[in-house]
């Protein structure tokens, strides 16, 4: 009912700084159109992409591309959503969005706002393999409830190193957290050599300066942070 997951939707003040900090990290760039008056910028490893919005007013967001979104509003206000905005006309580009129950925006478009990338998923940034969006939720289940109406397969995952509940798509996947343990939307990525991660990122001089979640403090595990604030986890492949 979303669409097709399109980017998440990053506020930067600084776009410039934004981008040299995802091209360390190798990330590749990719060619975006006019839709959006602002300076952007869209970024991908492959399997994440990345849009950057150089606009205070602009707010972010899980970004869905959903064709004819006019026709489908009647089904989306059906299940009670409380929109935040509604540029639905002629004359704009055509969006929408609304807050999930733990006050995360979910944006659908009616049109890309890229080209898609010919990057390929195995061609890895310095990140690893990147796993999910990690998300804060204080209530697992009106949050797990929320996701899955939309499609989503809520897994719980009571037993893992971070308790959470996994919300996965064809096209994406959602990671629920405790507030405690993630305080702010993440990305989380595996990493199949932790101390070889960690050497390539000093040598392009990046260093984790994040706070790590309570339970991973024992384990390898650290987090980037981007210029705009972005919150990037990484930790061992179970393997690695």
């Amino acid at each position: 009912m979303l669409g097709r997951f399109l980017e998440f939707s990053i506020v930067t003040p600084d776009i410039r700084a934004s981008l040299d900090f995802y091209d360390k990290l190798g990330f590749s760039q990719a060619e975006v159109g006019e839709a959006w008056s602002h300076p952007y910028a869209v970024l991908t490893d492959g399997r994440i992409c990345l849009g950057l919005h150089q606009q205070s007013t602009f707010a972010p967001s899980t970004t869905f591309v959903k064709p004819e979104l006019l026709k489908h509003l009647d089904s989306l206000e059906q299940l009670g959503l409380k929109f935040e905005f509604r540029r639905l006309a002629s004359d704009v580009f055509n969006e929408i969005g609304w807050l999930d129950p733990s006050g995360h925006l979910i944006r659908l478009v009616e049109a890309r706002t890229f080209s898609p990338s010919k990057r390929k998923a195995i061609d890895r940034s310095l990140c690893g393999y990147f796993l999910e969006i990690a998300l804060p939720a204080p209530s697992f289940g009106a949050a797990k409830d929320h996701w899955e109406q939309f499609g989503f397969v809520g897994m719980d995952e009571p037993d893992a190193m971070l308790p959470h509940v996994s919300c996965t798509s064809d096209t994406i996947d959602i990671g629920l957290y405790q507030p405690a343990h993630l305080q702010m939307p993440t990305l989380l990525f595996e990493v199949d050599d932790f101390n070889d991660s960690l050497a390539r990122l000093d040598a392009v001089g990046i260093t984790p300066n994040g706070r790590v979640p309570g339970p991973l403090r024992q384990m390898p595990a650290a987090v980037l942070t981007a210029p705009e604030g972005t919150a990037i986890l990484l930790s061992p492949a179970p393997d690695g």
